[in-house]
């Protein structure tokens, strides 16, 4: 090992190979996390309940989404997948929220509307 004196640049070089070094290792972790948790970020999508219908009826999301049904009826709906989720009763003008955790198909209906259906694809 090669001892510094004053005015050498040896330490310096060290000391900017490590930095370097370390830029890299972070930036490849950085992109790791990315790849893994998927490049894209949550996005929101809106289901509108109107005319006794879910419209989309079918709506595929990713993991992290979050899905938001908006009663644009002047009655009532439910938004109810059997022990998956339940909006309870969702007002006339109002909305529910629901982040899609899991990946799997989940078929949902109105508990006040039986006719009313539709599903929902986490992936």
């Amino acid at each position: 090992m090669r001892r510094q004196t004053p005015g050498d640049d040896a330490g310096q070089t060290t000391r900017d190979d490590r930095r370097r070094f370390f830029a890299v290792f972070v930036g490849a972790g950085f992109a790791w996390h990315r790849r893994v948790a998927g490049a894209e970020p949550a996005r929101t999508h809106r289901v509108v309940i109107h005319g006794l219908k879910y419209e989309p009826e079918t709506l595929v999301v990713r993991r992290g989404d979050t899905v938001v049904w908006v009663n644009d009826d002047p009655m009532p709906h439910t938004v109810t997948a059997a022990g998956e989720f339940d909006s309870r009763t969702i007002e006339a003008g109002k909305s529910w929220r629901f982040i899609a955790h899991r990946a799997g198909n989940y078929r949902y209906v109105c508990t006040l509307h039986s006719n009313m259906q539709g599903s929902l694809r986490v992936e």
